[in-house]
């Protein structure tokens, strides 16, 4: 595996332009296809009040519109930094096949972006999380699995 850098390039000027022009944190990306860039996205978080809007969330979302699809199997993610647990999670069910990330999660604690915090609740058991969660009518819930189970024209996923 071995990336462009000219695409990682592209993600930090991104970032570093969304943070000049006052826009959002300092987080830039840029998939890619065939060669060819697909989409690009930069942190909107604070702009659009959105805390899902990370920069990789934001290039999946528009090149998934762009190609129509949701699978986007033969891309690759250049990103400005390492991905937070959410944004890998997001990289992993869109089925990007390489990430490519510039400064590291220790870079984005340092500067203040530290989600440490995240991959240590995800090895706790539900109960014992700092959000308090617990199951509840999970006999009832089940319903929807059986739907979709029995559902002939689901698209698989």
């Amino acid at each position: 595996m071995q990336g462009n850098p000219e695409f990682m390039r592209q993600a930090i000027a991104l970032a570093t332009e969304n943070v000049s022009s006052g826009r959002g944190g300092p987080f830039g990306a840029v998939i890619v296809r065939d060669g060819a860039v697909v989409a690009t996205g930069v942190n909107q978080v604070t702009v659009s009040n959105d805390p899902t809007a990370h920069a990789e969330v934001v290039a999946i979302r528009r090149a998934c519109a762009e190609l129509g699809v949701f699978s986007l199997e033969g891309c690759e993610m250049y990103t400005s930094c390492e991905p937070c647990p959410m944004c890998l999670a997001a990289i992993y069910w869109s089925r990007i096949e390489a990430i490519f990330f510039g400064n590291t999660a220790a870079d984005a604690a340092a500067a203040g972006f530290d989600d440490a915090f995240l991959y240590e609740e995800l090895k706790k058991p539900v109960d014992s999380r700092r959000i308090p969660t617990e199951r509840l009518l999970g006999e009832e819930a089940i319903e929807n699995f059986n739907a979709w189970r029995n559902f002939a024209s689901r698209v698989h996923y």
